[in-house]
């Protein structure tokens, strides 16, 4: 498994330009939000705990279309099913690459976008933390989408369809851990949803592979 994940990491760095467009696409996104309500900083920063999460969540599902479409075109896919790890394991090694190369760098940027929306820094560590198991998630059900979604037609339309009604109580309860009073009990909905999806979304993810490569 590490071998896979490293082979996907070279791979992710051969193809940088998905992950600089997806960046590109969380500030840009986030930046028109700020045009479109206008430069009132009590605005923004009631609004920017949300514009950040639902911006984040938009650009995570952007390389998810690479994810297993090109093993799938080449032939690789039946070569990693019979490489000797099962296709669970296959599914979990797509989704850390998928966070690594996605997640991570939409933690980094995220800071910055949310100083931009004129959010207090008190919230900021709040926001960032409860971005850690949001992006998680995401790309824990993401990858579960890719799979399903796998040598369908317009699959790029299908895997947003499959994702994005998965994702909406992590969305609710990540913004609500920044904006409410009380954040622990956002905060630990969270993790007991990455909890949930950590062995089940790459169960669900390795059957699809299954029944694709068959």
């Amino acid at each position: 498994m590490i071998a896979l994940i490293a082979r996907e990491l070279k791979l992710s760095l051969r193809h940088g330009a998905d992950t600089v467009a997806a960046l590109l696409f969380f500030i840009i996104a986030g930046t028109l939000f700020a045009f479109a309500v206008g430069p009132s900083p009590a605005i923004l920063a009631g609004i920017a705990a949300g514009v950040v999460w639902v911006c984040a969540l938009l650009a995570a599902l952007l390389p998810l279309d690479r994810l297993f479409g090109a093993d799938f075109e080449d032939g690789t896919l039946d070569l990693l099913l019979l490489s000797g790890l099962s296709a669970y394991e296959v599914a979990f090694a797509k989704t850390v690459v998928h966070w690594l190369t996605t997640g991570l760098p939409l933690l980094l940027i995220a800071a910055p976008l949310a100083v931009m929306l004129r959010m207090p820094e008190t919230k900021i560590p709040l926001l960032l933390l409860s971005l850690v198991p949001g992006t998680m998630i995401l790309s824990l059900l993401g990858t579960m989408a890719a799979a399903v979604s796998l040598g369908a037609r317009r699959a790029a339309v299908l895997m947003p369809l499959i994702t994005l009604p998965l994702i909406i109580p992590a969305l609710i309860f990540g913004a609500s851990a920044v904006t409410t009073a009380h954040p622990a009990a956002p905060l630990y909905m969270l993790g007991a949803m990455l909890a949930a999806a950590l062995p089940l979304a790459p169960l669900g993810a390795g059957t699809a592979l299954r029944a694709a490569a068959e």
